[in-house]
């Protein structure tokens, strides 16, 4: 799960035309919660799922850790054999964060963070 596994666009995704104010006003807290919902309703479709949020800020996570001590207890059960796949999912395993971020003229910050 690489980042560039996302759809094209994704960093500069704003919601559609309705959410901001017609006389050109910055967004109120509202909107800009509505803003901040519909990115994370986009970001829930492709597979991510909320860690934590807050009124304007939310982290976001895809993938699972690797459980080490269940792979240790198969590797010695099965005489070491099971070492090559957890070896393979080690390498494999990817666990992304991200997060999103509505300032207060209503666009989205996403900024990746460590896995």
């Amino acid at each position: 799960m690489r980042p560039h596994d996302e759809p094209k666009g994704w960093g500069a995704l704003q919601p559609p035309p309705g959410y901001y104010s017609a006389d050109g006003l910055p967004p109120d807290a509202m909107q800009r919660g509505l803003i901040l919902d519909w990115a994370v309703n986009q970001r829930i479709a492709s597979g991510w799922r909320v860690e934590s949020r807050s009124e304007t800020q939310v982290v976001m996570v895809r993938g699972r850790p690797l459980n080490h001590v269940l792979h240790a207890i198969l590797t010695a059960f099965t005489c070491f054999l099971w070492g090559a796949v957890w070896l393979v999912l080690a390498v494999t395993n990817k666990v992304e964060r991200v997060s999103l971020t509505v300032d207060a003229q209503g666009n989205i910050v996403s900024v990746n963070g460590p896995g």
